[in-house]
């Protein structure tokens, strides 16, 4: 069996069981806004910067999807425009500092067989992080759940397959879970995006308006708004992978979404570009 390596492991998160340990039992410790959906999350939103900036909310999202375990989690993700294919890695494992997590090759090789994938391997893939920093929260809290990594443009062809995934689910008799993985406004001259300015007015733009619309929809599980939302506005750049995580997780039965933190890396690096993190549970 081939494994894909852990490509930011030692950067972007500890590059150690015990280091990831470590950052995990902190981030555990952080509050956020108590659960209140009335039913046990079949799925989250969940974001993807270095675990110094947003790895306590991207934990906390994944540890309450702990009950009841899934037997398969499916993530959605990778940076992708509305011209790009859709990615699906098939077969092998995906290895994290606590070892390795298997691919459902049964879910996954459904999945390719119902739709135009440019199938990934242990050898040939793109280095992205969007999925990657979320499999060591998922490996520590999911010992035996396997995983289908998936990447999805910001197109309504990509609402078929999280849907599809969950009719999947459902007849082969699996318990599924779903996350997307996006961070939210990109702002600043880093970003070459700066329609409000510099300084609090921009910063305060960007919490209360920008994020706040994407949030809302994200929200009111509204996949196709989720899409026209950040293509016009800029405000999430895996609107593809949380719209996609949605769609599943209504096909899953989900009829109510709640965000439990929102944050930007301004409150960890104060500076005029800074980028936007929600978490979400449906």
């Amino acid at each position: 069996m081939k494994i894909r390596k852990a490509d930011f492991a030692g950067s972007w998160y500890p590059g150690s069981a015990s280091g990831c340990e470590k950052e995990i039992n902190k981030f555990l410790k952080e509050k956020f806004t108590p659960l209140s959906l009335g039913r046990n999350p079949v799925g989250g939103i969940v974001p993807h910067a270095g675990w110094f900036f947003s790895g306590s909310i991207a934990c906390n999202v994944i540890k309450t999807l702990e009950d009841p375990s899934p037997d398969v989690i499916v993530l959605f993700g990778m940076h992708l425009h509305p011209g790009s294919s859709c990615y699906i890695m098939q077969e092998g494992a995906w290895d994290t500092p606590f070892g390795e997590l298997l691919i459902d090759e049964n879910i996954a090789g459904e999945l390719a067989a119902k739709f135009p994938f440019i199938i990934e391997t242990a050898d040939k893939y793109n280095h992205d992080n969007t999925i990657e920093l979320q499999l060591p929260f998922i490996k520590y809290f999911f010992k035996d759940t396997k995983i289908v990594p998936i990447g999805v443009p910001p197109t309504k062809k990509a609402l078929e397959i999280g849907a599809f995934a969950a009719k999947l689910a459902n007849r082969l008799g699996v318990r599924m879970k779903v996350i997307g993985s996006t961070d939210l406004t990109h702002y600043g001259l880093n970003y070459g995006f700066t329609p409000k300015g510099t300084g609090k007015s921009a910063l305060d733009w960007v919490r209360n308006e920008n994020d706040r619309i994407l949030i809302e929809a994200m929200l009111t599980m509204e996949p196709e708004t989720i899409l026209q939302e950040a293509l016009t506005r800029q405000n999430a750049c895996c609107a593809g992978a949380a719209a996609t995580a949605l769609a599943a997780g209504k096909q899953l039965g989900s009829q109510r979404a709640q965000a439990i933190a929102y944050s930007t890396s301004y409150e960890k690096s104060p500076g005029d570009s800074f980028v936007g993190y929600v978490g979400i549970l449906f």
